[in-house]
């Protein structure tokens, strides 16, 4: 374990904090705002690099150990690159009193380009160790029955990640890159949205993202925050491709977002969701061999079990480790193989972690009765079967124990990567020895050369360290030539760099996809131009523009407000105002009939001006309904939750209210179908946002909008709609019409809406 400093207050302004002196600023070159080079990375964790301690007038600095501070503090350092300066934010450790707080926070950032985010011990005991250990910690895990759900902790949890998006505005200038890790501040890439919304903001889950039935055990309203937390990242970031599609495949089913190749399009912004899975530095472990230090700590070994072969285990105390399974196992193979007794030694090394919880003082205590019992067993007054110790180790004792074992046991019952695995076989640059490796570990999706196991099977684990005990050296050469090769090229640099690269390349995207947007200043144009007109139209789309979508179509009826807003616009002579939608015609006359303004129905088949009666627009023949309203309802009743909606010209097959998941191949499957059927049918079918429609073909909103521009001249046009059905409407329309898309996509219309708030918020300035 590494050694405590200890520094008087009035050090703290004199020289710099204990750990940070090889930490010198990294910059990066760079001009604008643009320039993907310009500004800091802000790298954001619940733990700084370092904890700060207080006592009698003294502080107490300890670097601190894990894998995301070791991985990270590597990688800054270690610039062989001109990089962006960089600020490290995250809780010191303790609590401190707030009369030394300045104090810290100067030293911090002064010198070790860090800033404290101060907590009370309450604040703590609720979030970190209360909701982070108790709920997200057991359950992304797998461990449903060690999961609690309480409401307070719940509330600390988002005051907590809070109080960190406030320290991180107070500090954040424009071309700043956050870097947000881990599930403790799932929450707060969605407040740094709506704090810094110019920011890059990227987000990497070091913990398994557990299967939507897992996740979807968390309270409702606690697992929607958490989805839309992570997604107000540009980029997130998971160590599997198996994380990654489960978390795509809760944000589907909760919040109803569809993805593309893990990108989703949202009203504010554009999410990347993407593997990246984390390395290690290893030229550090690959070259610890020589260290002296090192050699030291090989000779001890060495000289405590003589020429016996040597299995090693080291992991942090906790239930996910399945540091007793490995016990078990190791008692099995004693049991039945007898020929290994004296022979062999388990060097099993307990990392202490989150010390006084009960759950893990029970299991340290089981594991300390089952070494008693194996070496009580098996041992003899010269072979201790199982040597145990319980301690930190610092990196000279950890490469040695590395360079000595023959096996390497990393058998997690769940793992989010478990770095581990790659610095034994980075640390035995020899070539030689074995890694027997859990399936359920992320590390396993890359070292597919290990001995790949089921950690709940003792028999097997046996099975494999026998087998890892009796591999010919040629095969374990050959085995780890190829996972170093790996490790070497993806270490601990190349996943970092691979993070931010993406991300930057997300400024671009972004970019592309905000072009579009209608400014504040290109709004205030589009009122004066409305105001100076003397003569207007208007054609609106109703459903997503107007009003939000709805589970039920008729649960989507206007109120009062929106009646309003369209009366007063109608009201204005010079002003033509048009609904131009999909639905029938009976649902829009009981709707807006009162209401001195045009509509069109079933997308143009059906057309009233105001104050007259409905016409259509073309006399076609809808015959064909009879044989297709079968089909539709057939994949209806497959489909809890799905309808088919008949309107005079068309039929709909609607699936909002369906599971999203089920209903995507479903909706595929039906295209297919109907496409195929109709093909010598003259009509169209239509996939919409979570319907398909079948209508007549040669009308759509276009033709209908031409009943009104070819038959007056317009000095301002504005057309609004949110799906493709819409395309058709702003291509019929002068090149200089206002046309807005709502929702963040490609589209023929001239501006893009974030979504029907801001259509509402047009047409209120344009009434006023």
């Amino acid at each position: 374990m590494r050694d405590s400093r200890k520094h008087t207050l009035a050090s703290l302004a004199t020289g710099p904090l204990p750990g940070t002196e090889q930490q010198p600023a990294i910059h990066m070159e760079g001009k604008e705002r643009s320039d993907p080079g310009t500004g800091r990375l802000i790298v954001v964790s619940n733990r700084l690099p370092f904890t700060i301690t207080e006592a009698g007038g003294e502080l107490h600095f300890t670097e601190a150990t894990g894998g995301l501070v070791t991985g990270m503090k590597s990688y800054l350092a270690g610039a062989a690159e001109p990089r962006r300066q960089s600020l490290w934010v995250g809780w010191p450790g303790s609590t401190l009193p707030p009369e030394i707080q300045d104090a810290v926070r100067a030293r911090s950032r002064t010198e070790a380009n860090a800033l404290p985010v101060f907590l009370t011990a309450d604040a703590m005991e609720q979030f970190y160790h209360g909701f982070c250990n108790k709920t997200i910690w057991p359950l992304f895990h797998y461990f449903a029955v060690y999961t609690s759900y309480v409401e307070e902790q719940w509330e600390q949890y988002c005051l907590v990640n809070q109080h960190f998006c406030d320290v991180i505005a107070e500090t954040a200038r424009p071309g700043d890159v956050i870097w947000v890790h881990d599930y403790h501040l799932m929450l707060l890439p969605k407040l740094l949205r709506e704090r810094l919304p110019e920011v890059s903001i990227g987000f990497f889950l070091h913990i398994p993202f557990p299967s939507f039935e897992i996740f979807r055990l968390i309270p409702g309203r606690w697992r929607k925050a958490i989805l839309e937390g992570l997604l107000g990242a540009d980029l997130v970031g998971f160590h599997t491709y198996e994380y990654c599609q489960h978390f795509l495949q809760s944000v589907l089913r909760i919040l109803g977002h569809e993805h593309q190749m893990g990108r989703l399009v949202l009203t504010s912004h554009v999410v990347h969701c993407k593997t990246f899975p984390m390395g290690i530095d290893f030229e550090k472990f690959s070259t610890g061999t020589s260290d002296p230090e090192v050699e030291i700590e090989r000779r001890k070994l060495r000289e405590a079990i003589g020429n016996r072969r040597l299995i090693l285990s080291v992991d942090r105390l906790d239930y996910t480790k399945g540091i007793l399974n490995r016990l078990h196992a190791f008692e099995h193979l004693l049991k039945t193989s007898p020929e290994y007794r004296d022979h062999v030694v388990l060097v099993l090394v307990v990392v202490p972690s989150r010390i006084g919880v009960e759950q893990y003082e029970l299991m340290k205590k089981q594991i300390e009765e089952t070494v008693g019992r194996i070496n009580g067993r098996f041992g003899s007054l010269g072979w201790t079967p199982v040597i145990y110790q319980y301690r930190y180790l610092a990196f000279a004792p950890l490469v040695g124990l590395y360079n000595e074992s023959d096996v390497s046991l990393v058998t997690p019952l769940r793992d989010g990567m478990n770095l581990i695995a790659k610095e034994y076989i980075a640390a035995r640059s020899g070539g030689t020895g074995v890694l027997i490796l859990s399936e359920m570990a992320g590390a396993a999706k890359e070292l597919g050369e290990s001995i790949v196991i089921n950690p709940n099977d003792r028999i097997e684990l046996a099975d494999a360290m026998r087998e890892a005990l009796e591999m010919p050296q040629e095969e374990q050469l050959r085995r780890s030539q190829i996972m170093r090769e790996r490790l070497r090229r993806y270490d601990i640099h190349r996943w970092a760099h691979d993070f931010l690269s993406e991300l930057e390349g997300m400024r671009e995207v972004q970019q592309r996809y905000y072009a579009k947007l209608l400014s504040p200043a290109a709004k205030e144009r589009a009122r004066r131009a409305f105001l100076a007109a003397d003569s207007r139209l208007l054609l609106l789309d109703y459903d997503g523009t107007l009003v939000p979508f709805s589970r039920r179509p008729q649960q989507a009826r206007p109120g009062q407000a929106l009646l309003t807003l369209l009366s007063r616009l109608a009201a204005d002579p010079k002003t033509t105002l048009v609904i131009i939608s999909g639905r029938e015609r009976a649902t829009l006359e009981s709707w807006f009939g009162a209401l001195p303004i045009g509509i069109v129905a079933e997308h143009g088949f059906w057309i009233r001006e105001a104050g007259q009666e409905w016409f259509q627009l073309q006399h076609r023949t809808s015959d064909w309904k009879a044989q297709l309203h079968p089909i539709l309802q057939l994949y209806a009743d497959r489909l809890p939750g799905a309808f088919v909606e008949e309107k005079e010209h068309s039929l709909v097959w609607h699936c909002r209210a369906a599971d999203p998941d089920q209903a995507r191949p479903i909706e595929a499957e039906l295209t297919d179908h109907i496409m195929t059927f109709t093909a010598n049918i003259d009509v169209q079918v239509l996939r919409g946002s979570k319907v398909v429609e079948i209508r007549n073909a040669g009308v759509n909103k276009g033709i209908a909008a031409r009943h009104w521009t070819n038959r007056s001249s317009y000095s301002f046009i504005l057309a609004a709609g949110d799906d493709w059905t819409d395309e058709d409407l702003f291509k019929a329309l002068p090149e200089e019409a206002y046309t807005v898309r709502i929702g963040i996509t490609n589209t023929q219309a001239r501006f893009n809406f974030r979504d029907h708030h801001e259509v509402l918020q047009m047409l209120t300035s344009l009434s006023t």
